[in-house]
């Protein structure tokens, strides 16, 4: 069974369709592949899910925290190119972060959001 979980893990293809990450689906991978090229035990396999668990929540944590002072950079940052265009400028830069806001939340299912410049 380790085998075969193996050989599905490793003869996945490369795609150029690059599509959003599945936290699930890297966890089941990544756990296959330990068990079968580590030949795990059960004991060590369950003690391996308990690390995973951890260091997922430790990695929410520390994006918890960080994303609000990321946040504010990025408005300050947008604050700051507002005020050195020009009107004409400042609507094309409106029509470049709205399709670049489409095209992260085409890619993200719609979940995500890259904030509009500040108005002029």
């Amino acid at each position: 069974m380790g085998a075969v979980a193996h050989r599905l893990y490793t003869v996945s293809g490369v795609s150029a369709n690059v599509r959003q990450r599945n936290p699930e689906e890297f966890r089941k991978r990544f756990m296959a592949e330990m068990k079968a090229r580590l030949n795990l035990s059960d004991d060590q396999a369950a003690k391996l899910g308990v690390v995973m668990d951890q260091t997922r929540q430790q990695f929410r944590a520390a994006r918890d925290t960080i994303e609000p002072q990321m946040q504010k950079i990025r408005e300050e940052q947008r604050q700051r190119i507002s005020e050195i265009l020009s009107p004409a400028q400042s609507a094309e830069w409106q029509k470049m972060m709205d399709q670049r806001r489409r095209n992260f939340d085409r890619k993200r299912g719609a979940g995500g959001s890259v904030p509009a410049p500040p108005a002029k």
